[in-house]
């Protein structure tokens, strides 16, 4: 594994993060709520968005451990929104959300194709391990934020669905912040890994049968 590798995916990591949480504040802004904006969240500077362990260091050492072979996910700093002040409160929060993974899911099919009929997707130099790392860490992130447990992004559309009681406890352990993410990941690394690999191997089989292979 080269430098030119690991900075390849740093930028790589990067850019999907940005664009990732830029999604959510705009989401936001569209719905009606000026906090992301308000606090310099609707741009495309990365200091903004980036939480040092879960957006850089965690990806980077999966990558890195893994040897390119695992899969790579990450999280970011929550966009601030004020859910009083969006349109469809919950279901705005939800939509906010899911803002933010599903960015990640049309980088990863629109570079998947454009990688599949250019060719750059079988292309065995750097160009082609661009198109894969691409295609594969947005994924990751999709998937990873999708997981429904606060603050991570599936917790919101879980909680727009749930009961009242439901939401109590979920409301409770968002509270902790990202701490709770970084504590099951620590004790719970090896269920995060399958659940990462089984959720990207299923998509991925989507976009190939997309193209008919």
């Amino acid at each position: 594994m080269s430098l030119v590798e690991i900075l390849t995916v740093l930028g790589v990591i990067l850019a999907s993060m940005v664009l990732h949480e830029l999604a959510h504040g705009f989401v936001a802004y569209c719905l009606g709520d000026e906090t992301a904006k308000n606090e310099g969240r609707l741009t495309l500077n990365p200091v903004k968005h980036l939480d040092p362990f879960i957006s850089v260091l965690l990806p980077l050492m999966l990558y890195v451990l893994s040897a390119g072979r695992g899969p790579v996910f990450g999280g970011a700093k929550p966009v601030p929104v004020d859910r009083k002040n969006l349109k469809f409160r919950e279901w705005g929060m939800a939509l906010v959300a899911i803002a933010g993974p599903m960015t990640n899911f049309v980088l990863a099919l629109a570079w998947f194709l454009v990688g599949h009929f250019t060719g750059c997707l079988y292309n065995n130099g750097w160009i082609g391990f661009v198109t894969i790392e691409f295609v594969m860490i947005n994924l990751g992130f999709m998937v990873f934020n999708m997981i429904p447990i606060p603050p991570l992004d599936g917790s919101r559309i879980l909680y727009a669905m749930a009961p009242d009681a439901v939401r109590d406890i979920m409301e409770k352990i968002e509270r902790g912040g990202l701490v709770i993410v970084y504590i099951l990941l620590f004790f719970c690394s090896s269920i995060f890994t399958s659940v990462m690999s089984w959720g990207i191997s299923g998509i991925l089989n989507g976009f190939y049968w997309l193209i008919g292979l």
